[in-house]
């Protein structure tokens, strides 16, 4: 199969890399892509060296799946060029999620509407995918009314450039350029433009694609996304009423035979899921699982996954892997 990663050389491009070299994903040629730029330059995937080419080089090579993680612009620009080519598109962008003739897929949730006609398919924003993972099978049981999050989000998740000059505030530096302000020592609640109603894009990003995802407009949520000086790993603080009463045990051990969720749910021994946790694996880790006492049927947990994995490149690679099973690439 001939899988293209547009956007190769960033974080989440290379990834995507490992995660299908983990995964064992059935890659008979890889087309790593970027800028014009960047071509000519070399990356490694399986042990093998190859060289990067660009979007016009990849299009002519007609890939049979395209993972991409270049920016919006640019996937509103190639990827239906690729997919005229018969190449289905993986896109981790914000460019196509709200579009409704396009999925929005995480597999765990909804993954079962993917359908032999999706050629362009949009991979949620990655403090989404790593909420929507604990509000699903919550959802099913006892239908969720609303969710107050607010999130704590690694530098990683702006790109090698975010988590470079945070480590050189960290020995000395003062100079910012990727954020408004100093972000090492120092707590931003501002990720993303800001929007006339006062929520910045990440936030109005959270609260539209829930719904999609979980294919239900009636849940009302609204997000507080806060940039803190953690090179990777995003973490939430997630409130969520229910329309229905509820009994933790049997939430905690709804959650632990949750596929893709970990409870670590342990405050006597100080066990609860951190970004350290979540650094390099594929699971979304939920913990501090407690009533909120003040109003009825309503949950308060802390949610925490490794945005490049989960949040982005193994969500991504999921969705080719159920292309795949299913016969359609």
């Amino acid at each position: 199969m001939k899988v293209a990663v547009v956007g190769a050389t960033g974080l989440v491009g290379s990834t995507m890399m490992r995660v299908l070299e983990e995964r064992n994903f059935p890659v008979s040629e890889l087309i790593p892509v970027a800028s014009e730029r960047s071509a000519g330059s070399k990356v490694t995937y399986a042990g093998k060296e190859y060289t990067v080419v660009t979007a016009a080089a990849a299009i002519a090579a007609r890939p049979d799946i395209a993972l991409f993680s270049a920016g919006g612009s640019v996937s509103l620009e190639l990827a239906p060029q690729f997919a005229a080519v018969g190449c289905r598109v993986i896109d981790n962008s914000s460019a196509w999620r709200m579009k409704s003739e396009v999925k929005l897929v995480v597999p765990e949730v909804n993954g079962d509407t993917l359908t032999a006609d999706d050629m362009i398919i949009a991979n949620p924003n990655c403090s989404t995918i790593q909420m929507v993972m604990v509000l699903h099978p919550l959802h099913q049981h006892y239908g969720i009314k609303r969710v107050v999050v607010s999130t704590y989000q690694s530098v990683s998740g702006t790109g090698h450039n975010a988590v470079a000059e945070m480590m050189a505030q960290r020995a000395g530096s003062k100079e910012h350029h990727v954020y408004p302000h100093q972000i090492d020592m120092n707590v931003l609640p501002h990720i993303d433009v800001f929007q006339d109603n006062g929520y910045t894009k990440e936030e109005m990003k959270m609260a539209l694609e829930t719904c999609k995802i979980m294919g239900d407009e009636s849940i009302k949520v609204t997000a507080t996304t806060v940039r803190v000086p953690v090179s990777g790993g995003h973490s939430e603080s997630v409130n969520i009423e229910f329309r229905k009463e509820y009994e933790l045990d049997d939430v905690r051990a709804m959650l632990s035979t949750t596929p893709g969720v970990i409870v670590i749910d342990n405050p006597d021994m100080n066990g609860y899921p951190m970004p350290l946790h979540a650094e390099g694996k594929d699971e979304v880790f939920v913990g501090r699982l407690r009533r909120d006492f003040s109003q009825p049927d309503t949950l308060n947990c802390w949610i925490v996954a490794d945005n490049l994995r989960k949040g982005a490149a193994t969500n991504a690679v999921q969705i080719a892997k159920l292309l795949h099973n299913n016969g359609w690439v």
